[in-house]
């Protein structure tokens, strides 16, 4: 009989030596993961939020329950420390779910994290997460999120958001798939050719064949709809100072493409983004979806014609 392989655990700290360099920028790109453990649909809106002269570790948006998350991270055993802060934090954005995650819970603390759960009402959830790194002999970690605190009816709850997000991501699949497919037969956008078969979540990435620079069309928060250039090289410093080229030339690019458009540093974030923006939502009627549809084409190639040029010269450039 052949022999099978061990699962060994991994070290936190081998994988993210700094918690908030390291930890919290995975979980803001990859939160997915933590979501399928909490049966959320998580978008990340804001990484070291303000709460007076603190900062949350990430501040997130429940998009199927259309609700405000905190997430605070502790590579270590849980303290008092961290407890209080995420408090804090929760009163700072009244949240709606707060999720504290940690190496390992200390039982007065999953103990509070139980009494403020059978104390508060339905609208108000605390969670305690145990993040874990394991490996099959040599192959790359893989995390894993266990929840060890949750409201009494959580786990009935999660079934059923579970079954909700996987019908919200087919019909996310949906929508992009005919919009890919026009694009990419269309030969004023080349980026078309990157993507054939549509994600099922709420955004497509398309680099701009540049460093560090994509467009993205996406359902946003809030029920709005954005198509986005996004700058994220992993260099804040390198990501700036695009942005503030291309913001020298607003007033060119707006009038250019026609309207007015959101310019995001996202400082807390370490990315850059400018948006053209408008109402609606996956959950919008066929007619209405179209509509939407029919607008994304025309601004991404608007975006091609406009940004591409000028991101060639600013990009190569900074190189």
């Amino acid at each position: 009989m052949e022999e099978l392989a061990k699962i060994e655990e991994v070290d936190l700290r081998e994988q993210w030596p700094n918690e908030a360099d390291d930890f919290t920028r995975w979980l803001q790109k990859n939160p997915d993961q933590l979501g399928a453990a909490l049966g959320m649909d998580l978008d990340i809106l804001e990484r070291e939020a303000s709460v007076g002269r603190y900062s949350l570790d990430l501040l997130a948006h429940d998009v199927g329950n259309n609700r405000p998350v905190i997430i605070e991270n502790q590579l270590e055993s849980t303290d008092h420390a961290h407890l209080g802060q995420l408090l804090t934090y929760a009163a700072g954005y009244d949240a709606s779910a707060i999720v504290w995650i940690a190496k390992e819970f200390r039982d007065e603390h999953r103990a509070a994290l139980d009494f403020l759960n059978g104390r508060t009402g339905e609208d108000t959830e605390f969670f305690g997460v145990v993040v874990e790194l394991w490996k099959i002999e040599n192959s790359r970690p893989a995390p894993h999120f266990m929840v060890v605190s949750a409201p009494n009816d959580w786990q009935k709850g999660t079934k059923s958001q579970t079954t909700q997000r996987s019908e919200r991501g087919e019909r996310y699949r949906e929508f992009f798939q005919p919009l890919m497919d026009r694009l990419r037969e269309d030969d004023r956008f080349t980026r078309a050719r990157q993507v054939r078969k549509a994600p099922a979540r709420n955004w497509v990435g398309y680099s701009t064949g540049l460093r560090g620079t994509k467009y993205e069309p996406t359902f946003g928060t809030y029920k709005r709809i954005r198509i986005n250039v996004y700058i994220n090289d992993r260099n804040k410093e390198w990501n700036d100072r695009v942005f503030d080229h291309l913001m020298k030339r607003k007033d060119q690019i707006e009038s250019d493409i026609g309207g007015e458009f959101e310019w995001e540093r996202m400082d807390g974030m370490g990315a850059c983004r400018i948006s053209v923006v408008r109402p609606g939502s996956i959950d919008d009627n066929p007619e209405e979806l179209e509509n939407i549809r029919e607008w994304m084409f025309d601004r991404l190639i608007d975006f091609e014609r406009v940004f591409g040029p000028i991101l060639a010269e600013i990009v190569n450039s900074e190189d």
